[in-house]
């Protein structure tokens, strides 16, 4: 590719200069990357600016103000945009919503300031990924609790069409958080009413699937160990779904120790309730529904899987 080649296409991601909209978006955009409060104040104070609060701009990816300031962590710009009308899921060319930017960055500020304002918590029907799925992922368990609070789907919803079914595809939250070790996801995902079997709630896109993997199977294959099983078996995971081979696990001799006892004993009828209560309770902030219930502190700890008698 030639010289002459490569600067026709940097021409053609450059926003045009006689553009008077994308100039002043670019404005915006620049006083939101410097964080510049008082300049952006002073901008967005004027028709013409608030006119193009919504128009993108920048080199490569063109971007709204609400998305730098999202990206970027900077939470007073970011309030000061959304006070002024800023048009709050707009989608960039990769479909991520502001809100999904400020996951991937883990900026919690920004992330409950989105949420308090109206951001849809499950991001972008065109984009393959979510906020809950990224959060899940890195193990920020600080901004899934947020996202479910607001929420958020705590399980998988496939967007890949039927074609394209197969396990991996079947793999949601529940999954990430458990393959990448992050244990305190885990339980929260399944303590706000995550699937403990398949984490997929799409019967067509399991159909499809020749030999869908339970979230036990993926727990022993991946070592996570027995606290993992262990709160999959108290949340009512089916233990007597397919699991791996023996021979093909290696160093799992506890947690597999754990599922094979289970499978020859019942749970008791205290579990058995509990499961059956916290059916019934909404999916959003469990937790708060269950402090609420007219019920001596010890049962509600019990229904919450808080094994201490006080808080």
């Amino acid at each position: 590719m030639s010289l002459m080649d490569i600067s026709k296409i940097f021409s053609l991601l450059q926003p045009k200069d006689e553009d008077e909209e994308s100039e002043q978006g670019q404005t915006l955009n620049n006083a939101v990357s410097r964080d510049d409060v008082a300049l952006l104040a002073q901008l967005l104070s004027q028709d013409s600016y608030r006119k193009c609060i919504n128009a993108r701009s920048g080199w490569g990816v063109p971007v709204t103000p609400l998305r730098t300031a999202a990206a970027l962590g900077h939470l007073r710009c970011l309030e000061l945009l959304l006070e002024h009308g800023a048009e709050i899921d707009s989608l960039d060319v990769k479909a991520q919503t502001p809100l999904f930017t400020a996951v991937s960055g883990k900026h919690l500020d920004c992330v409950t300031a989105l949420l308090k304002s109206g951001a849809d918590p499950n991001g972008s029907q065109y984009n393959n990924c979510s906020p809950v799925l990224t959060a899940a992922r890195e193990g920020d368990v600080e901004v899934l609790r947020e996202l479910l609070r607001y929420g958020a789907e705590v399980d998988v919803k496939p967007k890949v069409p039927e074609w394209a079914a197969n396990a991996t595809a079947c793999r949601g939250p529940l999954y990430m958080s458990a393959v990448y070790g992050h244990l305190d996801c885990f339980k929260l995902l399944l303590l706000q009413g995550a699937n403990p079997d398949f984490n997929c709630t799409d019967q067509k896109m399991l159909a499809r699937v020749k030999q869908p993997q339970t979230v036990l199977d993926v727990c022993l294959r991946y070592g996570c160990g027995a606290e993992y099983i262990q709160l999959l078996i108290d949340c009512g995971a089916n233990v007597y779904l397919p699991t791996p081979s023996v021979d093909k696990l290696t160093n799992q001799n506890e947690a597999l120790g754990i599922l094979l006892q289970q499978r020859v004993c019942p749970r008791t009828l205290m579990s058995q309730t509990r499961l059956a209560i916290r059916k019934h309770i909404p999916l959003t902030d469990k937790e708060a529904v269950i402090d609420s219930l007219d019920i001596p502190l010890v049962m509600r700890n019990y229904l919450k899987y808080n094994r201490s008698e006080t808080r």
